[in-house]
């Protein structure tokens, strides 16, 4: 009997052994795969949140340039510094 029980424990260590060299490679290689595309969704979400960041940023500093300009030339506009402006209040011309 434990001759038997011997026979069928080689024959499944066997079967292991074998099903291990079969399947490791495959199944390395889809454990690479997965941790690859980890690396690379990772990768992916930096560089779309830095993009995204430097999109924002160039857009700030535009605004900021484009309000300095615009208030420098309406203060360049009329040659006078900015103050209290003198208002005569007479009459209206008579109408011809």
């Amino acid at each position: 009997m434990s001759a038997d029980r011997g026979s069928k424990r080689y024959i499944l260590g066997g079967g292991a052994a074998a099903c291990a060299v079969c399947c490791a490679a495959p199944a390395l290689a889809l454990l690479g795969i997965a941790g690859a595309g980890a690396a690379a969704t990772i990768a992916t979400l930096a560089f779309a949140g830095l993009a995204f960041a430097l999109v924002v940023a160039a857009a700030a500093a535009a605004s900021l340039l484009i309000r300095r300009s615009r208030s420098r030339r309406s203060d360049a506009c009329n040659g006078q510094p900015a103050g209290p402006v003198e208002i005569a209040l007479t009459a209206p011309p008579p109408v011809p």
